[in-house]
C-alpha cells in the first residue's frame, strides 16, 4: 500500500465516415488466438501507461498543485505539453544542482507517501521522470495525457 502515480497517454483513434482510408485508424484486438467481441468500429481512445510512480510524493505534489488545482483526489486530470515542460524543467534543474530539490520541488508528507527525505529514492524518482517526459515530448502524434494517483 501507498502512493502510486501514474501518466497515461491517450491516443484518439475515432474513424468518421468523411475520412479517408489513410487517416483512418485500423484497431485488431484478440484474445488468445480468437477475435475480440470488442466492437472495434466504437473505439474512441486507446490509452498507454507512459510512467508509474511508486511513491515519488514531491512529483506527486506537483502535479497536485499544478494540474489538479490543489484537489489531491485520486481523479484523471488532463496534463498539458507545457506542464509536462514546466516539470521537466524543475527536474533538470534539480539534477544539475542537487541542493535545489527542497526549494523547487520539495517533499510532502502524507498518508503512505513514503520517505520524506532527500536521498537516493528522491533522485531516481527525478531521473524517470526526466528520462520519460524527454521520450514521450517527442512523439509527433495526436496525443493527450492524463495523471492519476491512488494510495
Amino acid at each position: 500500500m501507498g502512493l502510486d502515480m501514474y501518466l497515461q497517454r491517450k491516443f484518439y483513434v475515432q474513424n468518421w465516415s468523411f475520412m479517408e482510408d489513410k487517416e483512418k485508424h485500423f484497431i485488431t484486438i484478440a484474445k488468445g488466438n480468437e477475435p475480440s467481441t470488442i466492437p472495434t468500429d466504437k473505439i474512441v481512445f486507446i490509452t498507454t501507461e507512459e510512467m508509474r510512480w511508486r511513491k515519488a510524493n514531491a512529483i506527486h505534489q506537483w502535479f497536485v498543485d499544478n494540474v489538479q488545482e490543489g484537489a489531491d483526489n485520486c481523479r484523471n486530470y488532463d496534463v498539458s505539453k507545457e506542464q509536462l515542460k514546466d516539470l521537466l524543467k524543475l527536474c533538470k534543474e534539480i539534477k544539475e544542482e542537487n541542493s535545489k530539490a527542497e526549494e523547487l520541488l520539495p517533499s510532502q508528507e502524507g498518508f503512505f507517501f513514503g520517505s520524506y527525505e532527500y536521498d537516493e529514492w528522491y533522485f531516481d524518482g527525478i531521473n524517470e521522470t526526466i528520462e520519460i517526459i524527454e521520450r514521450v515530448l517527442k512523439i509527433d502524434e495526436d496525443w493527450s495525457f492524463e495523471y492519476n494517483s491512488c494510495w
